[in-house]
């Protein structure tokens, strides 16, 4: 017996912009995406919450990419970075992906970084920002 796995419930019509529809009419869309159910969602919010190092952060960023092929950048902000909110967190866009799913997961990253502060230190040492000329 074979089971299929679950699969994201669509959102309902006119409250998102994730294009949902457009996977199964393309033959080169990705469906990784659709595994991302609303259980699944919290703990991978609760899971980025609780990051520790900036080489844990990375290896969820590596790990969002392999198995719902979700590319998630963290970078800089452009001016002066002062808190976690001068870092920008960002989703690429891709179909499937809820709106909501967009704004919680940097939401969730940005709780954890203020958590451990060390890491956005890291990051920004990782960028050539904090080095020693």
């Amino acid at each position: 017996m074979t089971t299929t796995p679950a699969t994201r419930q669509p959102c309902p019509p006119g409250t998102c912009d994730c294009d949902r529809d457009t996977l199964a009419g393309q033959a080169n869309a990705d469906p990784r995406i659709l595994r991302l159910t609303l259980h699944e969602e919290k703990r991978l919010l609760a899971r980025l919450e609780a990051i520790t190092t900036l080489e844990e952060l990375e290896h969820l960023q590596l790990r969002m990419y392999q198995q719902l092929g979700i590319r998630l950048v963290i970078t800089p902000g452009f001016g002066e970075v002062r808190s976690v909110h001068g870092i920008n967190i960002q989703l690429l866009p891709q179909p499937g992906l809820c709106r909501k799913t967009r704004k919680s997961v940097p939401a969730a990253i940005r709780r954890g970084l203020k958590t451990h502060p060390e890491i956005t230190f890291a990051l920004l040492n990782n960028q050539d920002l904090l080095r020693d000329a």
